[in-house]
């Protein structure tokens, strides 16, 4: 097909195309505004037990290792390893037309295991143990979804 018959077709881009995974913007609370305020600044940040040094995941102002309340917040290296993965060649709602791309556990330097994508590589690279680094992908409304990397 040339390009007068595609028209401006060749110009515009997909709302979704295959291997681009939306940044769909979270809705952040009190609680955890300072994971995503992190984010819009390009910081992994997350909440610690000031009193057992448990590194907490998800971003919560209590510890789910002891239940103490001193939690302080700290800037994370955005280093870790794939945990688990999977390669998904169709998702739902806005990943509907993403496929493929790769959900995974991340095991972050810091102790916690995080459910996210790997991007920036051919999907069927990714392997387990693989060593990865956080990236992330602004959403356009003072956020940006943390996502990881081959390292």
């Amino acid at each position: 097909m040339s390009t007068e018959q595609r028209g401006d077709r060749s110009e515009r881009r997909p709302r979704s195309e295959p291997g681009v995974l939306p940044n769909i913007a979270p809705k952040p609370s009190a609680e955890n505004a300072p994971f995503w305020d992190g984010t819009a600044a390009g910081k992994l940040v997350l909440p610690r037990c000031r009193s057992c040094a448990y590194v907490i995941w998800y971003p919560r102002e209590l510890c789910t290792q002891c239940g103490s309340v001193d939690i302080e917040w700290f800037e994370a290296s955005g280093d870790g390893v794939i945990y688990s993965c999977t390669v998904t060649h169709k998702g739902q709602g806005a990943y509907r037309d993403a496929g493929p791309f790769v959900l995974a556990y991340v095991e972050l330097a810091e102790g916690p295991r995080v459910m996210t994508n790997i991007v920036g590589c051919d999907p069927e690279s990714v392997r387990i143990g693989q060593a990865v680094t956080v990236v992330f992908h602004d959403t356009g409304q003072g956020t940006a979804v943390p996502r990881f990397q081959p390292a």
